[in-house]
């Protein structure tokens, strides 16, 4: 017998199953395959606090005070995953070290300097930095640089650490843990839902939809018609180096992410496109690898005679406005969302915490606005 039922094994589902089953809740997850295997295992680890660049330069100033309240969510989580390994007894490689969205020329720092006011006006510590205050606090960067915003607090995690260490430690505490386990339909009934499966039925009372990429084929089982998307993007990482970028970095001129990891690993990213095969699949695609690394190579020129070792490629679930949605569906108690696009990442502990407090009908112990995030609102 179970309270809740969460369907999907990634971050948010494995961090509101651990949350639900601290708090004396029985819960059982469902996934369809093996728990991290989408894009919460096969993101680049980063931890992003701030606006991102390209979204607002594409929708503008309206558009980022709409996103404002997600930032406050993102803020929650990166101080949750900074005492998360110690809570679960794992090291998680959390370094929160900073972000540097790095500028070419001076309409990119007019950019910025406008995106910087409006983070201030969310409470974060964000500020821009000429080339000399750059110089000073990553003198690693290209010198073309002609200056940065700065967001302390952003870095980066190990993802493929971080959802099987909540799993773990949820079934420690009584949470059922049921990978390689597929939703084939689910059902209202008079005490809640009735959620079939290839490996049987179960019913409970509340019904938590984690499923990331696949969440809205999952809500269309409940009636429910979500532009939730699925999008395949790629990411390069290097042969180890010694250590260099003690950063998140981002480039104004194009989508560029970078990091290095513990094992001295740089991680190339920023969202560029990768494609589906005939399976629906997602695959590197060669043209994106280029640019990509290109990009990167602006901002460190030493890093040209560095190999890259592997591109790899995965579907991230994503919306037009960006905006998170969790909360319960209009018409369906007791069924919940708990969705981030482009970010769940980052998202995961908060987004997990938020979504097992509001199934319980209590406030969550975050200093978020819950109810900007509520399916149906926009």
């Amino acid at each position: 017998m179970t309270d809740v039922i969460v369907i999907g094994g990634g971050i948010i589902g494995c961090a509101a199953a651990y949350y639900l089953a601290g708090d004396g809740v029985a819960v059982t997850l469902v996934e369809t395959g093996d728990l991290n295997t989408q894009a919460s295992g096969t993101n680049s680890g980063s931890l992003h606090g701030q606006i991102p660049h390209d979204t607002y330069l594409q929708h503008g100033d309206a558009w980022a005070r709409m996103f404002l309240p997600a930032l406050r969510l993102l803020r929650s989580s990166i101080g949750l995953w900074e005492g998360l390994g110690d809570t679960l007894g794992v090291d998680l490689e959390v370094k929160v070290g900073g972000g540097l969205l790095l500028a070419a020329n001076e309409q990119q720092m007019r950019d910025i300097a406008r995106k910087v006011s409006l983070e201030r006006e969310a409470g974060l510590d964000s500020e821009v930095l000429d080339a000399q205050g750059l110089r000073a606090l990553a003198p690693y960067v290209s010198r073309r640089m002609v200056g940065a915003g700065y967001c302390p607090a952003e870095g980066k995690a190990n993802p493929l650490i971080a959802a099987p260490a909540f799993a773990r430690a949820a079934a420690a505490i009584g949470a059922r843990i049921m990978p390689r386990t597929s939703v084939t339909d689910i059902r209202r009934t008079g005490g809640g839902y009735e959620v079939t499966t290839d490996r049987g039925t179960y019913t409970a009372a509340r019904l938590v939809n984690t499923a990331g990429a696949d969440a809205g084929r999952i809500a269309a089982m409940l009636g429910v018609d979500l532009p939730l998307q699925g999008f395949p993007i790629q990411v390069s990482v290097t042969e180890p180096v010694e250590p260099l970028i003690q950063h998140l970095l981002y480039y104004a001129r194009a989508p560029l992410t970078m990091k290095q990891t513990a094992v001295g690993s740089i991680i190339v990213g920023g969202g560029w496109p990768a494609r589906f095969d005939s399976q629906r699949r997602p695959i590197a695609d060669p043209y994106s690898v280029g640019p990509n690394l290109g990009l990167a190579l602006e901002i460190l020129p030493q890093l040209a005679p560095v190999n890259i070792v592997r591109t790899w490629a995965a579907t991230v679930n994503g919306t037009h406005d960006w905006m998170p949605v969790i909360g319960e569906l209009p018409g369906l108690p007791g069924a919940f969302l708990g969705y981030v696009p482009w970010m769940g990442f980052t998202a995961g502990p908060a987004a997990g915490r938020l979504v097992a407090s509001m199934v319980q009908g209590v406030a969550p112990p975050l200093d978020i606005d819950a109810a900007a995030f509520a399916p149906g609102v926009r």
